[in-house]
């Protein structure tokens, strides 16, 4: 076994091992306030979790080491914006206050009731998202989880594949997610929510875009061309 060889060994045992820890604690908070195991919902979506994200995790060992390494790092880095670290912050545990409502709401007190064919629905949102993210990540090696310059690998603006249609269409392909978990997982009340979670998303787009035209060479023209932020011709 060569270097490379051993190196993408590496890697994938640390996507695997990535993985499991978020998804073990992902399952802590599902089952842990719900004192149960017996959540068919949760299950289910636990597992199309796990498919999606070591699909894309394992596609970039393959094609893109060091978007890879960028996406693995923290939420909270020493090089984002200040702005950026409180909101990340407050996503976060908005994000966990989301889920447990989800719990409370479809496990632990039944407060709604969806339907099997609308948690359908929010299973193929979900799966949407995958195709989103898949094609934005096969398409732009400088999608960080967070808003910073990446100066020392060459950060330059993508305009093809999605970015041709909107210019944060990782943000875009975000909003079926958070449409799609809380009907997969049975709460209307966490769907209502979900608009929160978009407008924020919607904060962070803006400010991101101050940075990108400020900093990036090339980006206020390319927000001249691509007129459309999240869908095209709404916003």
């Amino acid at each position: 076994m060569d270097r490379t060889d051993r190196t993408s060994d590496v890697t994938r045992k640390r996507v695997l091992a990535r993985t499991f820890i978020a998804l073990a604690m992902l399952a802590l908070l599902f089952f842990a306030t719900s004192g149960t195991e017996g959540w068919p919902a949760a299950q289910v979506y636990l597992a199309l979790i796990a498919v999606m994200v070591l699909g894309l995790g394992l596609m970039l060992v393959r094609r893109d080491f060091a978007l890879l390494a960028e996406r693995m790092r923290s939420p909270i880095q020493r090089e984002q914006k200040g702005w950026d670290r409180l909101l990340i912050g407050t996503l976060l545990v908005l994000y966990v206050g989301w889920f447990v409502l989800i719990e409370l709401d479809a496990e632990r007190f039944h407060w709604s009731n969806v339907p099997l064919a609308v948690q359908v629905i929010g299973a193929i949102l979900i799966f949407i998202t995958f195709c989103i993210t898949w094609l934005v990540i096969r398409e732009n090696s400088f999608a960080a989880p967070v808003v910073k310059i990446q100066s020392e690998r060459g950060h330059y603006v993508v305009t093809t594949g999605p970015y041709a249609f909107v210019r944060h269409p990782m943000y875009a392909g975000t909003i079926p997610f958070l449409i799609g978990t809380p009907l997969m997982l049975g709460s209307w009340w966490g769907l209502l929510v979900s608009p929160l979670l978009i407008v924020l998303l919607a904060l962070r787009a803006v400010l991101e875009e101050r940075t990108l035209k400020a900093e990036l060479e090339g980006y206020a023209d390319y927000a001249k061309r691509v007129c459309y932020r999240f869908v095209p011709y709404i916003w």
